[in-house]
């Protein structure tokens, strides 16, 4: 098998990165990038150094979110990612000036791992990963090409939802990746089968977000989005997995 030397540069790239998490879910519409923003942008309040890469290839969003369209990655020994409130942030959409991403097989895994050889991360603490939902190849590449790679679930209380990342979870546990554990997203009433599902699959439950109704109105004013009673959960869940 030969050996892509982009893989020794990654190991480069991330060495000086404490945790990577990546944020992932069975199905589409769970709140995947929402979360990955407000979680991103939790931790920076709290002094971390965070990074955030949207890698989300079917429909990138953070940078819409975080009020990031209009700048630009600079050059510089590779690419410096964008500065958003202090938060270090990179997205696929750089590299696909905003048209569709139609791509598989060896392509795809080319365009990952030239991401993350050019990317110029600095010291970090944790570096937040938007996926794909699914399981698809962009999750293979990733497990396969870097190292100490954590998990966090996200669905949202639907059964729908759950039985497709009941799949990824099982798939993770089998392929022995660690998971944090699951975030219940657009929770809006006191039901328990979130838990109650996270039990059975021996998964920890690490909170839930509430379902805001007018939290589109604060996407691309990142300074706005987490309010006093989104602070307060995740906080919580935050608690549950440092």
């Amino acid at each position: 098998m030969i050996h892509d030397p982009r893989t020794s540069i990654i190991d480069k790239r991330l060495e000086n990165v404490k945790n990577i998490i990546a944020i992932g879910s069975g199905k589409g519409g769970v709140g995947k990038s929402t979360f990955s923003s407000l979680l991103s942008l939790f931790l920076n309040k709290k002094g971390y150094k965070v990074g955030l890469l949207d890698l989300d290839i079917y429909g990138p969003s953070t940078h819409l979110i975080l009020n990031a369209e209009d700048k630009t990655p600079q050059e510089e020994y590779g690419l410096k990612p964008v500065d958003i409130n202090g938060i270090e942030f990179m997205s696929i959409i750089y590299f696909t000036q905003n048209k569709p991403l139609i791509m598989r097989g060896k392509e795809l895994t080319d365009t990952i791992l030239e991401i993350f050889a050019i990317t110029r991360w600095n010291n970090l603490d944790y570096l937040i990963i938007d996926m794909p939902p699914g399981m698809g190849e962009v999750l293979l590449d990733l497990i396969k090409f870097i190292k100490n790679l954590q998990f966090i679930v996200i669905t949202n209380p639907t059964k729908i939802a759950m039985e497709t990342v009941e799949k990824l979870i099982r798939f993770l546990k089998e392929s022995n990746y660690p998971i944090l554990g699951l975030v219940e997203n657009m929770k809006n009433k006191d039901g328990t089968f979130v838990k109650e599902k996270c039990k059975g699959l021996n998964v920890k439950y690490l909170g839930h977000i509430s379902f805001y109704e007018d939290i589109e109105n604060y996407y691309g004013i990142p300074e706005k989005l987490i309010n006093q009673n989104l602070d307060k959960e995740i906080n919580q869940i935050v608690s549950n997995f440092t």
